[in-house]
């Protein structure tokens, strides 16, 4: 027999039962639809997580005090390890591959002006703030370029931080006050929205000198640094490196690189939309079931008919291509109706809930397609290959 008749033979066996022809297809839709929705949700999941990163830009390096690895020692032995100061940070300046330092110190305190109080987070920073981290200024400047230690007390406003304190009056040249330290409001940023659940806007920004006497504090929290567009983050981290250890006569420190970290999160995200897809998989056992069983009841009902192909001269391949066609017929229908109810429904979520991070991870769509008919395959064979055997004279017998 011809492909095309093996195929159209198929084609009718299947549309004679229709009834039982869709409850199986809908098995295996129901399982492929489960593995495309929870894919879609591990994908939309890495594409929101990495977006919240990318914001910021790639050519970031964050500079930590303390080593991460562990360091063998006697027990109660002291520390020898330097906090990371504002000659750190004023050394880094002086490294032809970078083009912005930040020396953050930060804190919660509670901020007064215009009769209003609020407790937001302040940001100890300085001037190469905005264009280290992309962030726009809406109202008059961001903080100029001064001395750390000697910097004027000015403080630019998150958005939300300006609304909550002033609704819509122009804050600029008015005073705030942060615990006992007064502040000239020279700037509003625009709005930046959330990262990873903090809410950029709530906050406040001043000298990092001024913050370390607001907080307290002898040390940095970080310096982050912008490299240069070309230049590799390994090595700028060996040119940090070498300027810090001459600095502390040690590594003391950590540095952690914005690739390094979007690597690391994408493999996470990664393993995750794979864990998901494999538990959605599960459900395709349902539809494996059913067209076994819908090829064993066939190849009960059709005895008469596979001996009458036989007698006709059909040989013992073209009655298990006839089943196994039938079979991957079925799942590939199940399949593609299954990814088509994936697609309405996500959009339908998408639509509904908007905040809801779903996208399709077309490359685990497409191979949830080919696994159904996969499916399909194996789970015609033993039907098919027990039709292949039947002797035509007892299965016309049997008719």
């Amino acid at each position: 027999m011809r492909a095309l008749d093996l195929t159209g033979f198929s084609l009718r066996a299947i549309t004679a039962q229709r009834q039982r022809s869709a409850l199986t297809m809908l098995g295996i839709a129901v399982g492929i639809a489960t593995v495309v929705l929870l894919t879609a949700l591990g994908e939309g999941l890495r594409q929101y997580a990495l977006g919240e990163f990318t914001q910021f830009g790639t050519n970031l390096i964050g500079i930590h005090p303390g080593k991460a690895t562990t360091l063998g020692g006697s027990v109660g032995q002291i520390s020898t390890n330097r906090p990371l100061t504002i000659e750190d940070a004023r050394a880094m300046t002086r490294i032809p591959l970078i083009e912005g330092v930040v020396p953050v110190i930060q804190g919660n305190a509670e901020a007064k002006a215009g009769g209003r109080s609020r407790r937001t987070m302040v940001f100890g920073v300085s001037a190469d703030m905005p264009r280290t981290f992309r962030m726009e200024v809406a109202l008059g400047r961001f903080l100029p370029p001064q001395d750390y230690e000697q910097a004027q007390p000015f403080a630019v406003l998150g958005h939300k931080t300006w609304r909550e304190l002033f609704g819509q009056e122009n804050p600029l040249g008015q005073r705030i006050r942060i615990g006992v330290n007064s502040f000239r409001i020279i700037g509003v940023m625009q709005p930046k929205g959330q990262f990873l659940g903090f809410d950029l806007d709530d906050s406040l920004y001043v000298p990092v000198g001024r913050a370390a006497a607001i907080f307290d504090r002898e040390g940095l929290h970080e310096i982050d640094l912008l490299y240069r567009e070309g230049v590799g983050a390994e090595q700028v981290k060996d040119a940090v490196r070498r300027v810090l250890v001459g600095l502390h006569g040690q590594e003391d420190f950590s540095m952690t690189s914005q690739d390094q970290m979007l690597e690391v999160l994408g493999s996470i995200l990664d393993v995750l939309t794979a864990g998901v897809a494999a538990l959605g998989a599960i459900s395709l056992l349902v539809g494996a079931i059913g067209i076994a069983t819908i090829m064993t009841i066939a190849l009960t009902e059709r005895t008469g008919e596979i001996g009458l192909l036989r007698a006709l001269g059909a040989r013992q391949r073209d009655v298990l291509g006839c089943f196994l066609i039938e079979a991957a017929l079925l799942g590939a229908l199940g399949g593609t109706a299954g990814v088509s109810l994936a697609a309405v429904l996500i959009a339908s979520l998408t639509w509904v809930v908007p905040a809801l991070p779903l996208a399709i991870a077309w490359p685990y769509a497409s191979a949830a397609l080919l696994l159904s008919v996969g499916i399909g395959l194996v789970a015609g064979l033993l039907p098919a290959a027990r039709a292949a055997r039947l002797d035509p004279v007892e299965a016309l017998r049997a008719e």
